[in-house]
Order: C-alpha cells, then structure tokens, then sequence
C-alpha cells in the first residue's frame, strides 16, 4: 500500500481535548478552526502537505517520537473502562476521625505494598491517604489538597505502584521483549553485535511524578523507591543540576516510575532518551508551585506527549485557580479531596486545609538593631527559653540566608544554610546533616518550603516574613508534620518583622483566617 503523506492523529486520538467552551475548538488565535486543505485522513478528516498538522493542532517538538509511541506501543482501547465518575467537580471533605480504623488492605493496596509501607513507618493511613487512594485506584482523575506533612507523597505513591499493577495485569502496556539466550560458545564465534542479536528496547516509563523542586523530586524518590521495589518495578531520577550520564544510564536500563523536574524531563525527551508515550499515570506534585515558578506550560507541553485518556493526579497544599488549565484539559470530571485536620477555615483564601494541628504562632516586632541578636536567641532558646529544638530558618534571599548561617554558626549553633548557589551535592548533603541531626539548624529560602520532608522539626523561624498566606502555609507546614502514630506533633511558628510591616502582617492573618496566640514587640537579652 502506497505511503499516505500529511499528518496521521495517533489511533487514540480524542478531538474533544482541547476544546474551548460551547465545544468549538480554537486556533491560535481564538477563532474557529476550519480544516486546511489536502487530502483526508484515515478517519475521513481533512489533512494537509506532508509536515503540515492543522493550526488548531501546533506540533509539539516531539510529536514525531509520540506518534511513533503511539502507533507501535499503545493501545488506548487496552485501558480498562472506569467506573462512573463522581459528581463535576464535588469536592469531599475528610478528617482524621472520618477514617480511625481505616487500614491501606481496606483500600484496595496488595500485600507486598502495605509491607513496605510498615517499613516506612505508615502502619495506617492518614486522611489525605484514606481519602485519595480509593478513587486512584479506580482510574478516576484526582485532585487532593491537604495540609504540608499530611502524607500526599504515600497516597499518590502507592496508589500509583498499586494502579500500575492493576493495569499491567490487564493488559494495558505491551510486554517487555524477553532477553535473548545465548548459547554457551557463541557469543566469541564471528562478530560481537551479530551473535548478540538485535538489542533489546529498555522499558519504558509508565507512569511519571513531576515536582517543581530538585528536592521534592528526590524526596519523593525516597518514598516511592520501596514501595515500587517491593513488587518488582523501578524508579529513576530525573533533575536538573545533576550530570546526564547516570540518568542516562539509567534509561537504558529501563525504569517503570520516572520521577523528575519538568526541565530536565522535557530535555530528556527532546534529546530522544525518554519516551513518553507509555505513560499512563501522571502525579502532578505542588502543582501551584509549578506554575508560580512558570512551569505550566512546560508541564503542559509534556502531559500532551503522555498517553491520551491516561489518568492524572494533582497534589497539593495549596489548590487554587493557577491550575485551572491544567485540569480544564487534561483531568474532566476529577474526584476533588480536601482534607481538614488544622486550625485554618478550609474556606480561607490560603488554600483550605493548609496549617496543621497543635502548633503555636506568634508574631515578633524587632527593632532592626534587635533583629541579629533576636534571631540568635531565638533559635538557640526558643521562645519561652527553654530551648529551641530543630530549627528551621526561612529568609527571602539567597545572601541573607548565607549571612544568617554564619551567624548562627559564630554564636555557637551547628548550623547550615539551604539556597540555590549552592551546588547540588552540598545542598543534599547539608539537608541530610539536619535530617540526621548532625545540625541544629537549617537556613534555607523559599525553595526547602516545597522540597525538606524532616519528622521532628520544633522551630519554623522566619527571620523574614512571607510575602503572601501559601507561603506561610508551606512553611509552617515544615513543622507539626504527621507522626508515624497518625497524630500531629507540636511546634511553634514564629515570625519575626519591623514595626513597617504591622499592617501587611494582621491582614496575611486574617486571609488565613485565624489569630496568632500573640503579635507583640520582642526585645532579645543583653549578653
């Protein structure tokens, strides 16, 4: 049969992606697409020269390589049918007491998955997994908002190793080629290449984690990796500030789970190492962050690479309306859990269910000739002056961060800083110091409140105050973090500011929607 040129839809294409509202689908420039000249294509849609797509289609850089994917790999008619969907965008609210007696058997996750998960310490679930792990594993879109340390990374990794099982056993992803056996003897007679055979294709991805965060990214791995093994699958990470050879490498060996940033993902891809379109499970992890950092498009741009009417689930802290065109095209009719287990109103514009439970916030005024001295003594004393514990230090900048450190560090604290100009290698190995405890203080910007997942943490100290009430969130959420027993621990949060920033301070707090225990002047010890 002759070669049909112009553009081919892959086999499971679904024209209704993309789609504007009343159901018309808009070209670039916002107006109705008409279809361009040039022969019909095999479903009897128009079709234009050779290299040509519709202008309501733009080809991606990589459509090339997911058409290929798509024509020899998948099979959208492979994936099982869902169940019917829950209600247009209903969202349930769940708390602790809702799911007490709850085990992750009861939710539909194999043996071997709930034996790792007691080795990571989740004998039972929380809310957030309690809620989300039922409706994953049913193939629904799922968006979950809970507050910072409430769990996300375990419901959305193991409903994911759990979900991909499920698939595989239905058929849904071609069978890995089996390694050819080679003969005793054979492999030295005649060339090396030729005896070997035509190599064998790695395994490619199937499922993918993005995170706004190199951090995050390798904190996920953390937890996901045991789960995944457990039963057979394996990880790979993916970030950017990190040599290519070993993600190469492990690529060619093949991965079932990519988890990574979304620049190095999509310049993984666009080199030709990762393929994409085999996967069928996607975890958007702090999405909002994504797209506060301007990764949305990116994101986007990748999600259309992956299998069409594959399942997508959303995770955040923080659920708000940046994320709308992420969900408008790629997650209809999502199962939406909110999970309430703080002191915030879950109606707030904070973002709901954001602070946790038991922790105590104030708000210090200090002088700026105070300011070195207060933060000394309040990260070596704590508030009341018994001392501090594990602290975290949260500054807005870079340098700031820097100069704190060695203050703290000439006052005799064990502490290290947490910022961007560090390298990698010295930012992994500060955090794991302060996770081991090796440091008592971490000072780090912005970029550890997504990305530190540390038990125990007593001090969330902020020698700067944040800009807006998620950032508070995210970093309050550092401490008070759920406890291997399903409670919440204690902590303190306490943010120090000039007497300027009063006003801007008392309304963050009133969009939170709750009053700090105090909001007073702070003059530290004379020593």
């Amino acid at each position: 049969m002759a070669k049909r040129g112009g553009y081919r839809a892959p086999g499971n294409y679904d024209p209704r992606r993309g789609a504007g509202k009343g159901g018309k689908r808009l070209g670039r420039r916002g107006d109705p697409a008409t279809p361009p000249r040039g022969r019909s294509g095999p479903d009897g849609s128009s079709a234009g020269a050779r290299g040509r797509v519709a202008k309501d289609a733009p080809r991606d850089p990589l459509s090339s390589a997911s058409e290929t994917d798509s024509a020899s790999h998948i099979r959208s008619d492979l994936l099982p049918p869902l169940s019917a969907p829950p209600a247009k965008l209903d969202a349930r609210v769940t708390r602790p007491e809702d799911v007490s007696g709850v085990s992750f058997a009861e939710l539909g996750l194999g043996g071997n998955i709930v034996r790792a998960l007691v080795e990571l310490g989740a004998e039972r679930p929380f809310a957030i997994q309690a809620a989300t792990i039922p409706d994953a594993l049913a193939g629904h879109h799922v968006l979950g908002r809970g507050r910072t340390g409430s769990g996300k990374t375990i419901a959305f990794g193991a409903a994911l190793v759990e979900r991909l099982l499920r698939l595989k056993a239905e058929g849904a992803f071609p069978a890995d080629a089996p390694r050819e056996k080679v003969r005793r003897g054979e492999r030295q007679t005649g060339g090396r290449r030729a005896d070997r055979g035509e190599k064998r294709p790695p395994r490619r991805p199937k499922a993918l984690i993005l995170a706004p965060t190199r951090e995050l990214a390798l904190q996920i791995d953390r937890t996901v990796q045991p789960i995944a093994r457990s039963v057979g699958l394996f990880t790979g990470q993916f970030v950017g500030g990190q040599p290519f050879e070993p993600q190469l490498h492990a690529l060619q060996r093949g991965v079932d789970i990519a988890i990574g940033t979304p620049g190095r993902i999509e310049d993984l891809a666009k080199r030709g190492h990762l393929g994409l379109g085999q996967v069928a499970v996607t975890v958007i992890d702090e999405a909002d962050h994504l797209a506060e950092m301007g990764f949305i498009e990116p994101v986007q741009r990748i999600l259309r690479q992956t299998r069409r009417g594959g399942q997508r689930l959303l995770f955040s802290a923080t659920l708000d309306t940046a994320v709308e065109d992420l969900v408008a095209e790629f997650m209809p009719r999502p199962a939406i859990h909110e999970v309430v287990d703080g002191t915030a109103d879950p109606d707030a514009s904070a973002g709901g269910a954001g602070l946790p439970a038991g922790v105590e916030h104030r708000v210090l005024i200090v002088l700026r000739e105070h300011k070195s001295g207060a933060l000394v003594q309040l990260a070596r004393d704590g508030f009341d002056g018994s001392g501090a514990g594990r602290t975290l230090v949260f500054c807005r900048t870079r340098a700031y961060a820097e100069q704190v450190a060695e203050l703290l560090s000439d006052a005799g604290l064990r502490a290290l800083p947490l910022h961007g100009d560090l390298s990698q290698a010295r930012r992994e190995r500060n955090l794991a110091k302060f996770a081991e405890g090796k440091a008592e203080v971490l000072v780090a910007t912005d970029v550890a409140a997504r990305g530190i997942h540390v038990d125990d943490i007593d001090l969330v100290l902020q020698a700067d105050p944040p800009d807006d009430p998620k950032a508070y969130v995210h970093r309050a959420g550092r401490t008070g973090r759920a406890g291997r027993g399903g409670t919440a621990l204690s902590g303190t949060v306490l943010t120090v500011i000039p007497r300027t920033r009063q006003k801007r301070t008392r309304e963050l707090f009133a969009q939170l929607g709750f009053e700090p225990a105090s909001f007073a002047d702070f003059t530290p010890d004379a020593s």
